[in-house]
């Protein structure tokens, strides 16, 4: 419920609190003076788009602040503070920032939070009816949303059924009609895979077999530079012709150092240290002549070692930058092949879970069709009552529902995507089930049936949509009701009667009703006044609560259009003790 309203800056509104409660309260105003911002700041409050036009001239933005009370509405807490939010003393502050500049800000408990959390907490709070709601009521979707949440569980465990398997089967149909219509691409595709995976095993390249050629045809290549190079290494490091050598220079060197020896132990351990260098030396120059004959000259490796590299090399160009690379081009490939390999079988899969998923399907909508029909009896009755009840004795609804039947496809077993057979019988189906539903309306004895978009008038929908609201309150039940002038192009008896009516459906719930009809106005709890002042610059409006006194002049004033007349205050009164009594 909530608790109180603070508008800032909105449209004609300064700054005003409205302070609400349970049951009912009426907003009336002269034409003008800023009724609908009261609906318009609630609707900010359930994250409706917000329009830079509607902050006051001169201000920097208009702000709208909501209390609303969290003990009966479960969940709220904790969806605030998942929100990042605080619920302080069971009650939460919902916030709407809108600046000239038409950026928007939204607030739950104190935390800055998207427009659409704030709309997604506070859209189970509020329901907010206008005129352009009796339009909305033509539509046949509406229709069927009201129709479904009348018949409760009964049809949303079937309907919520009957989407999931709906989701599944647009998805399976629109995957096998893909698998079908690139048939012929997969085939294609399969056989230029085949042909890279054949190539690459015909030369069965070895991981990291590219760099170990190369190395080795740059060796074969340069064989006799690498032997000669060795060769002339080995004989200036220990030569066989008593030339001058490393190993003769480095024992040269020991020989000096051992004959000082005795003279200064520094000396004979340089001598060790040269000592140990000569062995070094003696093992390098080993190592160098092996180097040197083990060096391969074999014309036909190097070319073998060519020709082998050249086929790898034909691989590379095409599957990838190296041995490595191609081996997982081939890997990849041998997979997809597998999968391609497959398209015949994932046919005949997605072929049969289409036709298990449409019986299921046609079983779900056949049980939400029945739910549907069940409630559609119990909803044209209770709505007939309601009507009887607002001044509308000889009215009587009906609601149809029905399935638009669709020729048998030339072929059952691949039939057109939005042809469903429900028993013996093809249908079309949706997203919603195989019904369409639709409000009929005979307002007066002897009249026929009628869409409501043709057999009503303005006032007549403005109650049948009330008559409708009442009735689903019980089995939907919403903290607070906002109507907006739902009672426009209705006067006398029947406005007495929908006032009537909205008192009924306050005993139950918030009810905040914007009227321009003292009729209703006389059986709120709490009457709240927009008054209209201006210094002859700039115009601003304000809420007031009446008391007794304040209500009996305002309903004047509804009534004769000007204040101080004594007839329109005696109707007034009479009005007032006439909604008292009921």
């Amino acid at each position: 419920m909530i608790e109180e309203l603070r508008i800032s800056s909105l449209g004609v509104i300064e700054s005003s609190t409205l302070e609400l409660g349970p049951g009912f309260t009426v907003v009336t105003g002269e034409t003008g003076a800023g009724k609908t911002m009261v609906v318009t700041a609630l609707g900010l409050l359930l994250g409706g788009r917000a329009d830079s036009g509607a902050v006051r001239a001169g201000a920097r933005q208009a702000r709208v602040e909501g209390v609303v009370s969290a003990d009966r509405l479960e969940g709220l807490a904790s969806a605030v503070e998942d929100a990042g939010g605080e619920v302080e003393d069971h009650t939460v502050v919902l916030a709407r920032n809108v600046s000239a500049e038409g950026r928007s800000r939204a607030y739950v408990g104190g935390a800055g939070v998207p427009v659409a959390t704030l709309a997604e907490l506070a859209e189970p709070l509020v329901a907010v009816h206008g005129q352009s709601d009796q339009h909305r009521l033509l539509k046949a979707s509406t229709q069927r949303a009201a129709l479904d949440v009348f018949a409760g569980t009964a049809a949303a465990g079937p309907l919520e059924h009957y989407q999931q398997l709906y989701e599944r089967l647009v998805a399976t149909e629109r995957e096998l009609a893909e698998v079908v219509a690139t048939a012929r691409e997969r085939a294609r595709e399969a056989d230029l895979l085949r042909f890279g995976v054949d190539e690459i095993e015909a030369v069965a390249p070895r991981p990291g077999e590219d760099h170990e050629l190369a190395a080795e045809e740059a060796r074969l290549g340069h064989a006799d530079t690498l032997r000669t190079a060795a060769e002339q290494a080995r004989e200036a490091l220990s030569s066989d012709h008593d030339a001058p050598d490393a190993l003769g220079a480095v024992a040269a060197a020991r020989g000096q150092l051992d004959s000082v020896r005795e003279h200064d132990p520094e000396a004979g351990e340089l001598a060790d240290r040269v000592a140990e260098v000569t062995y070094l030396l003696s093992d390098l120059a080993a190592d160098v002549a092996s180097y040197a004959s083990g060096i391969d000259t074999d014309p036909a490796r190097l070319a073998g070692v060519s020709e082998r590299r050249a086929s790898l090399v034909a691989l590379t160009r095409k599957y990838g930058d190296s041995v490595d690379a191609v081996l997982a081009w081939a890997e990849q490939a041998t997979r997809r092949l597998l999968e391609l390999d497959a398209t015949d079988e994932t046919i005949e899969r997605l072929a049969a879970e289409r036709v298990t998923l449409r019986s299921a399907l046609a079983e779900a909508a056949a049980i939400l069709t029945a739910a549907r029909r069940e409630a559609a009896e119990r909803l044209s009755t209770a709505v007939t009552e309601e009507l009887a009840l607002l001044a509308m004795p000889d009215a009587r609804m009906e609601i149809q529902v029905r399935e638009r039947e669709t020729p048998a496809p030339p072929d059952a077993g691949n039939p057109p995507a939005d042809a469903l057979l429900v028993g013996d019988h093809w249908v079309r189906f949706h997203s919603h089930g195989v019904d369409e539903v639709e409000f009929l309306l005979a307002a007066n004895t002897g009249s026929e049936l009628r869409p409501l978009h043709k057999g009503a008038s303005g006032g007549e929908l403005s109650r049948v949509m009330l008559a409708v609201e009442v009735c689903l309150a019980d089995t939907h039940p919403v903290p607070t009701f906002v109507f907006d002038e739902v009672d426009a192009g209705v006067g006398g008896a029947a406005a007495v009667e929908i006032g009537r009516r909205l008192a009924a459906l306050a005993e139950h719930a918030q009810v905040l009703v914007v009227t321009h009809l003292p009729q209703v106005a006389a059986f709120a709890d709490r009457h709240v006044v927009v008054e209209k002042s201006s210094d002859g610059t700039v115009t601003s409006s304000g809420l007031t609560t009446l008391d007794d006194a304040g209500r009996e002049q305002e309903l004047s004033r509804m009534l004769a259009g000007m204040a101080g007349s004594d007839s329109a205050l005696a109707h007034a009164r009479e009005l007032l003790q006439m909604a008292r009594s009921s």
